[in-house]
């Protein structure tokens, strides 16, 4: 009886370690597919250096702010910049579901 118990714990354990390998995977991917929409990978010749030096760009300017385009005298928080992103970011989301919809 405990070695049946046992393995049903151990085959729970490892579905959940499959489960959690396959949401991260999924994850991964959907990372990937919003890199490859914002049409990152063609402006870059596909080329990953230059795509993970924009991306650790883009890190360091979440971590310290950086300054406005055009003006090197205003400073802009982290906080308004993920807030700026996150607004283009869903304004394009809606407009490809627009063009979905027109389409369809």
């Amino acid at each position: 009886m405990r070695n049946r118990l046992d393995r049903a714990r151990s085959r729970d354990d490892s579905r959940q370690w499959v489960q959690d390998r396959r949401a991260r995977t999924r994850h991964l991917i959907e990372l990937g597919g919003l890199v490859q929409k914002a049409g990152l990978v063609e402006l870059v010749d596909d080329d990953r250096a230059t795509l993970f030096g924009a991306l650790l760009e883009m890190a360091a300017r979440l971590r310290e702010g950086g300054q406005e385009e055009g003006d090197e005298h205003q400073q802009v928080s982290p906080a308004d910049l993920r807030a700026r992103w996150r607004r283009r970011g869903l304004r394009a989301f809606e407009a490809d579901r627009n063009a979905d919809d027109v389409a369809a």
